[in-house]
């Protein structure tokens, strides 16, 4: 399993409302491909585009920007974040 669980934080929920990206821990083996296949895979959600950062305390953190025809705000809320 690649995608670990969504991010919770108010930043992260801005960012679902402002910018149209959902947040997630992934592995910390996993790539921007990876990320992009298993959530359209799990999501069924176009991905336009995926970020992934490295963290401080060894978390991988995956911004997954959605397509236009997908909302992520009904992602979020389908995940439990909103």
């Amino acid at each position: 399993m690649i995608l670990l669980y969504p991010l919770t934080t108010e930043k992260s929920v801005k960012l679902v409302e402002s910018e149209n990206k959902v947040v997630f821990i992934v592995d910390n083996k996993a790539t921007k491909v990876s990320v992009k296949r298993e959530f359209e895979k799990l999501l069924k959600t176009k991905v336009e585009k995926v970020n992934i950062s490295n963290g401080p305390k060894g978390r991988k953190k995956a911004y997954i920007k959605l397509s236009k025809e997908a909302n992520a705000l009904d992602v979020a809320t389908e995940l439990g974040i909103m």
